[in-house]
């Protein structure tokens, strides 16, 4: 009698907690806005989620700055002259890259053109055309051309692959045109995940990047998806490449977080077990990932990234004091791991911050104690 008391009971608690928390992959509903358990972003300095900057991980107003001349203008040279002064090996040329690319992808998508209408992202076509020696407008394109393959087709059809070969030769064009620049490189470790390298092919392209920037997270990230069982690894291969990096990572560099995301990449896709957010080897990984935001330089292009998947697994695991800490230190801008896989992205990330402030002040939190 006492198993079916027991039993009763988890059933009627599994019914009342089911509109709060779908435990699936990154996947909760929502309280309404209105509903008295919600959260006023505001009593914590928090952006509310109409707000939310959902292009970045973290700020870069010089990016924002220039996406919005060239955008208004139509005119490259800003993004030209910006990619010319940053940094050739640094995790903030890649991002930059990304970002002109994703741009010109989005107006594309909005605007495809026609019999009467210049179709959009028109300032990259003109880049390349004008200046095709300038590496950063070579790199943009080739990064265009692998986000419009996988935007536009499905992995394994004709389209896909013409777009992501012609993706892999203006990779090779821009790797030419600045022989110590990863970013070519980089930008093929997609390519090579799309046309199915076989293994040693990607270890030399792999290489090729380690020569020339051996601890550039966003190329360690990267490369891990080839490795991940939904591609062409198996999920010890991804936890082996991700736990090898961290392990010869320097002091103060992001690549001891680099297990939490192999973590992330082979999540059940449903779990109903909350332990398993506490268990050793999310545990571990998630300290390896504190250990390492809070080494890093302040000013590293890659700190969002992990701190956003942070935000994730703390409140997953219910650890809402630290899961508030990151959130007052990327809140404003989602444009990250997990959010972005999902369709709405400042909703997925608003409703999470708001089980942060929930657990946080049930557990005796107040906008008082987290900024003291």
């Amino acid at each position: 009698m006492a198993i079916l008391w027991a039993l009763m009971a988890l059933l009627l608690l599994s019914f009342a907690l089911l509109p709060v928390l779908r435990r699936r992959r990154g996947v909760i509903e929502q309280v309404h806005p209105s509903h008295p358990d919600a959260a006023d972003p505001a009593d914590y300095g928090f952006v509310r989620e109409e707000d939310l900057d959902i292009r970045m991980p973290g700020p870069d107003q010089d990016l924002l700055d220039v996406l919005g001349v060239v955008q208004r203008t139509q005119d490259y040279r800003a993004a030209s002259q910006l990619l010319a002064g940053t940094e050739i090996a640094g995790e903030l040329r890649w991002q930059r890259v990304q970002a002109f690319a994703g741009a010109a992808a989005l107006e594309l998508k909005e605007r495809p053109g026609g019999v009467s209408e210049t179709p959009g992202g028109q300032w990259l076509r003109v880049w390349r055309a004008e200046q095709p020696k300038d590496a950063g407008g070579a790199a943009v394109h080739a990064e265009f051309l692998v986000q419009q393959a996988w935007r536009t087709s499905t992995p394994g059809t004709d389209d896909f692959r013409i777009i992501m070969e012609e993706a892999r030769d203006a990779c090779g064009q821009a790797a030419l045109l600045s022989p110590g620049d990863p970013v070519p490189y980089i930008i093929e470790l997609s390519v090579a995940r799309g046309l199915n390298y076989p293994q040693p092919e990607f270890e030399q392209l792999w290489l090729r990047i380690l020569d020339r920037a051996p601890t550039h997270m966003g190329a360690h990230l990267a490369a891990l998806h080839y490795w991940c069982e939904k591609w062409h690894g198996s999920r010890e291969l991804a936890y082996s490449f991700a736990e090898a990096a961290a392990a010869r990572a320097p002091q103060g560099s992001l690549l001891a977080a680099m297990p939490l995301f192999a973590v992330f990449e082979h999540l059940p896709e449903v779990n109903l077990v909350a332990s398993f957010y506490q268990s050793e080897v999310v545990t571990k990984a998630v300290h390896g990932a504190l250990h390492a935001v809070h080494s890093a330089r302040q000013d590293d292009p890659m700190l969002a990234h992990v701190r956003h998947l942070l935000v994730f697994f703390l409140v997953r695991s219910e650890r809402w004091a630290e899961a508030m800490g990151e959130l007052i230190r990327v809140d404003g801008h989602v444009g990250a791991l997990p959010w972005t896989l999902s369709a709405n992205p400042a909703a997925e990330f608003a409703l999470f911050r708001a089980l942060a402030v929930a657990g946080y002040e049930a557990n005796g939190g107040s906008p008082a104690t987290l900024h003291s």
